[in-house]
């Protein structure tokens, strides 16, 4: 139940950064799937800017962020994104396609993200770039 809890007040945080809703397009597929019991932040779809705030990191283990993105309209698109806890992490950039998903990851080794607290950022092209995120910590 508890997982359950935090995964509400992940999705309700990244609602609230995004300024959108948590329902996705009827007619989009997934970009990315549920992450299952490594998974420390799941968003299933966003619009536009958005990000996420979150806690439960253990630095003990690597950190994988995975961003998916998808370009609607007649032109490709790009989301940029950024890990911060007290100073950046990570931060990578992903082109967004028009009809595919473009995905890309990054992969910290344990130390890098401290235990606690982070936060997330995406800074898309467009209002119309959809876009997913992940965040595992694998064992």
């Amino acid at each position: 139940m508890r997982a359950k809890k935090t995964m509400t007040a992940v999705m309700l945080a990244a609602c609230a950064l995004a300024g959108t809703s948590a329902v996705p397009a009827a007619a989009a597929s997934v970009l990315l799937p549920h992450p299952g019991p490594e998974g420390l932040v799941w968003v299933e779809e966003m619009r536009g800017d958005g990000g996420v705030a979150s806690g439960g990191a253990w630095e003990g283990l690597p950190t994988v962020l995975t961003v998916a993105c998808e370009g609607e309209g007649e032109a490709d698109g790009g989301v940029r994104v950024t890990m911060r806890q007290q100073a950046q992490v990570a931060a990578f950039a992903v082109d967004c396609p028009v009809g595919s998903a473009g995905v890309g990851s990054v992969t910290m080794e344990p130390g890098v993200v401290k235990s606690g607290s982070f936060t997330i950022d995406v800074d898309a092209s467009g209002d119309d770039i959809r876009w997913a995120l992940t965040v595992t910590q694998p064992e």
